[in-house]
């Protein structure tokens, strides 16, 4: 029987509140599984080792699946191990991103236990000749089905049927000990990672990727998902915490992506693609130095996954409606940095920027919209995740004079009815403003049509109404012609919708 984590390290006396000091570019990413990062996230991955910035990619559960390391085609006859499975895909992993950062996949790594602050241990690789890049395994057992009733998962710990989720060790992991993480190491161990990596960027999988109509399942693997809210609450924790660089994040689509159109070019295609048959172990040839195999084998009957090598997708941050003019001529420019809305300026006679500046209010999720008012103020949307209930709301915040700083934020609610009907999957705002200075925000539900919520004259806002459409995907985008007409156009699989008011302010 292995020995269950203790409670988590103490922590270290609280420093005193300084601004962070700029940092040099540093990426940090969390996926649920070995594989997760090089079918939705690469060939961003790539670029990042290719500018040399330090990079550290994390890997919740152990992907230990069902233990057998085979192409379908020889599955029966293959033994479970799944000590030796997970170990496999380590093994597929380390080739990858050597190859990717060297040239060379068998550069070699070292690999050590390192401990978290949930308690337990886990492995750190560093790739000897290019030790910026590291790996973490935390090792912690996976669901091992896509949308199945698995309570010993992220899943169920997530929502408290089960009050601790233990380890699956990999065969050659110097992290000897298994141990079990309750919710809360979890989070404190994501945190402190954080903490010690320090990273500018993080990468993180879809924390609302949707369910399917009908059958509730959901649209992507429930691990992508839970592993994320679990990210998700180390963030917002994190950012709590002083003394460390500002942080944006990315999050990335995961199966969904099958169903859209690609969007690489066949040079970038065929490199992701490249890197994936490396993980899959396609040649054969073992040159990993480990019994266990030196790659994912059920992988290597589909490297391309479900088009995923051609493609890669964000699940937020979309818009392009990010900078804004001001009264004077100057711009201003608006992101999300440590879950707070952060604002640059550039002055009209100024070359530099200024900034950022971070207003009060947590809880931003990445990519907000901003319109400039008929007076000359600007305004500010995007949506909030409220994780204690966990529920999306589409917020604005406003300058108070043109030019000035900006007021408190207005929820203006959701059309969702809860989350468990549809997983919060709510796109971000798209914004269109009348003459008289009206607004109406429109968004994509979990549903995928589009609903929409109207100011009213009063400075009051309507109920949301349900615009529709079908299969609409993505970030909407709003525009105004010269005459005050408004359009919204969203995008489905296969097309482009879209809406017109029949007149201005109509």
């Amino acid at each position: 029987t292995g020995a269950k984590a203790g409670t988590p390290a103490p922590g270290r006396a609280a420093a005193k509140p300084v601004p962070a000091p700029p940092a040099a570019a540093s990426v940090m990413q969390v996926v649920a599984h070995p594989d997760d990062d090089l079918f939705f996230m690469n060939p961003d991955i790539a670029q990042s080792l290719h500018s040399g910035s330090p990079l550290t990619s994390v890997y919740l559960t152990a992907g230990e699946s069902d233990g057998v390391n085979a192409r379908p085609r020889d599955a029966a006859g293959t033994e479970a191990d799944k000590a030796g499975y997970a170990e496999a895909r380590q093994n597929g992993i380390r080739a990858a991103y050597a190859e990717m950062a060297t040239g060379v996949r068998t550069s070699p790594w070292d690999r050590v236990a390192i401990p978290t602050a949930g308690g337990a241990w886990a492995e750190l690789d560093t790739l000897r000749a290019k030790p910026h890049v590291k790996l973490v395994w935390l090792q912690i057992r996976e669901a091992g089905s896509i949308s199945g009733d698995r309570p010993h998962s992220l899943n169920g710990l997530w929502h408290g049927r089960v009050t601790e989720l233990g380890s699956q060790l990999s065969a050659g992991t110097p992290a000897a000990s298994d141990f079990s993480y309750n919710r809360d190491q979890v989070v404190e161990t994501l945190t402190g990672l954080l903490e010690r990596f320090r990273p500018t960027f993080v990468r993180m999988q879809d924390p609302t990727p949707g369910t399917y109509p009908g059958t509730g399942a959901y649209r992507d693997h429930q691990d992508h998902l839970y592993g994320a809210r679990f990210v998700q609450e180390a963030l917002a924790r994190y950012a709590e915490r002083p003394g460390h660089p500002h942080v944006g994040v990315q999050n990335y689509l995961g199966y969904p992506t099958s169903a859209l159109p690609h969007t690489l070019d066949a040079e970038a295609a065929g490199a992701k693609l490249k890197t994936l048959e490396t993980y899959a172990w396609l040649d054969g040839v073992a040159d990993c130095g480990t019994l266990a195999g030196c790659g994912d084998l059920k992988v290597a009957a589909r490297p391309g996954g479900r088009g995923w090598t051609q493609t890669v997708r964000y699940a937020r941050g979309t818009s392009t409606s990010w900078v804004q003019r001001d009264p004077d001529g100057g711009l201003r420019a608006f992101s999300v940095l440590d879950g707070r809305l952060a604002t640059w300026r550039k002055a009209a006679d100024a070359v530099a920027w200024r900034g950022p500046e971070l207003l009060p209010g947590g809880g931003l999720d990445s990519g907000v919209t901003s319109v400039t008012l008929p007076d000359g103020r600007i305004a500010v949307y995007g949506t909030r995740t409220d994780l204690a209930k966990y529920r999306r709301e589409v917020v604005t915040t406003a300058q108070t004079v043109p030019g000035g700083g900006f007021g408190p934020w207005r929820s203006l609610g959701t059309p969702e009815r809860d989350d468990a009907s549809g997983t919060s999957d709510i796109s971000a705002p798209a914004v269109t403003v009348g003459a008289g200075g009206r607004a109406t925000v429109v968004l994509r539900d979990s549903r995928h049509r589009l609903t929409a919520r109207e100011q009213l004259a009063g400075g009051g806002w309507g109920p949301w109404r349900v615009l529709g459409g079908a299969d609409v995907y993505g970030d909407p985008v709003a525009a105004t012609d010269a005459a005050g007409r408004g359009y919204v156009f969203a995008s489905t699989p296969k097309t482009v919708l879209a809406w017109a008011r029949q007149h201005p302010g109509g």
